[in-house]
């Protein structure tokens, strides 16, 4: 057997995720490693700590990334803040909420589900006539940014409705953190989960997480043991509390924290507000260009995500095909429908280091040719044109 050194080919990745990463965040992964619990590396998780506080607009103490991908940010969540027996209303409107059903229902709570329409936000009236209904309620939890469908919910007025009836909230915040605005402090929210390969241009693996001091209180004084020792974070805020002495938990994903310090630096060095808009700006010519051509989004354009983008296969078109051809061709990657829209979508990510107008042109000019050859039902050689007009306005 003679097996070779791996060189994966250079794509442009507009999925719903990984993004593409930075070369600065790559060439930060190449660093010399050193010790989990080294002076220097302590220093940096510091550092690190700080920068995901900013990222979160937060000033929670509780703020770490978890050695683990954004699904292991979500039992973060659930194990150490649900308990047997607890009731969690949980809000689905795509395919995360249904995770989220899961993770309450392995801790030994209750699950009770408010459903929306797929590719809608959820609606803050059927939160509330769910809270009504369920007066022991402990937990309400829903995603702020669907990646499954590109819709975005009102966090603030969920999260409000919800300490209304004295319930702790879990927010999904996977795809939208860097990318549009996400105010932990402001909307009071309890705790928040999300991942590193989306609007922070990282690479997969690690799962930033933040707790109010409310829902630190929740932690110190369960009734019961946190299902998982790993995720306890009783355990682990001895390695990532903020006392100089750091008591080991696990080895810490070394070279990976170095990418994410980096990815965080450079979203420092940008500013969250030039951020957000930057995602919104390429959003808005990457609409006129589908538009033009006649393409539809699945989201209402006041409940949609500015850096996922669902958007109607048309008509007679083989969407997997059109994938295929997309990365042979063009070497881009466009994401499919999950779910109960699997076959039906495009999912197109502008997200961190790819959301830019080269992009946006290159994804509409490859969209454009492709449907050509497969004489789809659409609006030829105008997409760039109107994605340049909105850049340029």
């Amino acid at each position: 057997m003679s097996i070779k050194s791996f060189h994966p080919p250079q794509r442009i990745l507009m999925g719903p995720g990984p993004s593409d990463v930075s070369p600065r965040v790559l060439e930060a992964l190449s660093r010399p490693t050193i010790g989990h619990l080294d002076p220097v590396f302590v220093s940096l998780m510091d550092e690190m700590k700080v920068l995901l506080k900013y990222a979160f607009q937060t000033g929670n103490e509780l703020t770490m990334p978890v050695s683990a991908p954004g699904s292991a940010g979500m039992e973060t969540c659930f194990v150490n803040l649900v308990e047997p027996g607890d009731k969690v209303i949980v809000c689905q409107n795509g395919v995360f909420g249904a995770r989220m059903k899961e993770n309450v229902e392995r801790c030994g709570g209750i699950a009770v589900m408010v459903q929306d329409d797929w590719g809608r936000a959820v609606d803050p009236q059927k939160l509330e006539d769910a809270l009504k209904a369920n007066p022991d309620t402990r937990v309400v939890a829903f995603v702020h940014a669907e990646t499954s469908t590109g819709a975005q919910s009102d966090a603030q007025t969920l999260v409000a409705i919800a300490h209304k009836y004295h319930c702790l909230t879990i927010v999904d915040a996977i795809t939208s953190l860097g990318g549009t605005p996400l105010k932990v402090d402001e909307w009071n929210i309890d705790a928040v989960y999300s991942g590193t390969q989306k609007c922070l241009s990282c690479t997969p693996g690690l799962s930033p997480v933040s707790f109010s001091a409310q829902a630190q209180e929740k932690i110190k004084n369960r009734k019961t043991k946190v299902q998982s020792w790993f995720m306890d974070l009783n355990l682990v805020m001895g390695y990532w509390g903020g006392a100089t002495k750091r008591a080991y938990h696990h080895t810490a994903p070394i070279n990976a924290l170095y990418g994410l310090h980096e990815a965080l630096v450079i979203l420092q060095e940008e500013g969250l507000q030039n951020a957000w808009a930057r995602h919104q700006k390429n959003h808005l010519a990457l609409r006129a260009g589908m538009e033009a051509m006649g393409l539809k989004f699945v989201v209402p354009e006041h409940e949609r995500l500015p850096q996922l983008n669902a958007i109607s296969v048309p008509e007679g078109v083989d969407e997997a095909a059109v994938r295929t051809i997309l990365l042979s061709d063009y070497n881009l990657e466009i994401g499919a429908g999950l779910g109960a829209m699997a076959g039906k979508v495009w999912r197109i990510g502008l997200m961190g280091h790819a959301s830019n107008p080269r992009n946006v042109r290159l994804c509409l000019g490859a969209l454009d040719d492709v449907l050509g050859r497969l004489n789809a039902p659409i609006h030829h050689g105008v997409a760039v044109d109107a994605a340049n007009q909105q850049l340029v306005d």
